[in-house]
């Protein structure tokens, strides 16, 4: 039911490196136009260990200790770098923090090897990170070893996929490719919501046994929301005690949210309130039912918690490989 949207293999003769690849988003995006990846390295075991059941490929471990000459050559390098230092969330430290460094090895990798398109991903909050001084920095290394920089921050709602995620996307072309302008794509498919990406059969254990409050009569609202339609709370109604209708957008998924319902949010459904299953939480970042996940729940919300949108990459990828 929930599959990759078919495209063209306009990429067949290209190249990619899969950096950070976590369980594999960026891969599912570029391979979907018959890019090959060439490498790919992420330093958490598990999502390695995910990423090899479903690509044959064995994630080399921590980059930075990866020497430049040992990756291959490649068309297209892609990155989620580590968000934590960046977010709001997180503790914001930026490039103090170990994992703040981690674009230095995005961009040591493409001063070595210049590909002609490299494609990152993060959180919104990179924009204002330090009064603006973090994006400028990772801008101006990029435009000192010869490519042009394009951001934009786009939501996941305006692509199929029923979550208000916003992320800031970061396309950076080689010179010689002469690209004076990119436009990042806009709103593209059908409006989703929660209710469309539900299981059946939903096992009790994903279900809230605490008491809840149900704000106002919501079992005949069968219109859609391009937002968050909070309808209820657990306790005090703080960040993941609140409930959501399922006739609205998913609120971001997160691999460190607290609370009864953190990391996936408590939804309204069939009379209970309960959490999303991993497959919906699949479903939601826009991987494939054949994807294979994790053994465990904990893993999966993780897993899903740092991935990227694949609808939102596959977007992007077609509108960069016009220059490529």
């Amino acid at each position: 039911m929930f599959n990759v949207r078919n495209t063209d293999k306009r990429l067949r003769n290209k190249s990619f490196i899969d950096l950070f690849c976590g369980i594999g988003g960026f891969h599912l995006a570029l391979s979907s136009y018959g890019a090959k990846c060439v490498f790919a390295s992420d330093i958490n075991v598990a999502a390695s260990n995910v990423y090899y059941e479903n690509f044959r490929i064995h994630p080399k471990g921590d980059i930075k200790c990866i020497k430049n000459i040992d990756i291959p050559k490649h068309d297209i390098l892609c990155a989620g770098f580590p968000c934590q230092p960046f977010s709001i969330s997180g503790n914001q430290n930026g490039f103090s923090d170990e994992d703040g460094k981690l674009f230095f090895e995005v961009y040591r990798i493409a001063r070595y090897h210049k590909p002609k398109l490299i494609i990152l991903e993060n959180v919104k909050n990179l924009l204002s990170h330090n009064n603006g001084n973090t994006i400028a920095v990772m801008e101006q290394k990029l435009n000192s070893i010869g490519y042009d920089t394009y951001k934009e921050v786009l939501c996941a709602t305006d692509f199929s996929v029923p979550q208000a995620r916003k992320r800031v996307y970061i396309v950076a072309f080689r010179n010689d490719l002469n690209v004076q302008n990119f436009d990042f794509p806009s709103s593209k498919g059908r409006l989703k919501v929660v209710s469309d990406i539900l299981e059946n059969n939903v096992e009790q254990k994903y279900f809230i046994t605490n008491s809840y409050i149900i704000n106002g009569d919501i079992t005949n609202d069968q219109n859609k929301y391009d937002k968050l339609m909070r309808i209820g709370s657990v306790g005090l109604g703080r960040q993941g005690e609140r409930i959501y209708s399922v006739r609205g957008q998913g609120i971001t998924l997160s691999s460190q949210g607290g609370g009864v319902g953190g990391k996936t949010g408590m939804y309204y459904v069939d009379g209970g309130v309960r959490k999303l299953t991993p497959r919906e939480c699949a479903r939601m970042m826009g991987f494939p039912e054949r994807f294979r996940l994790a053994n465990t729940d904990a893993e999966c919300y993780k897993q899903f918690g740092n991935s990227v949108v694949v609808n939102v990459i596959q977007e992007i990828i077609g509108e960069a490989s016009k220059y490529l």
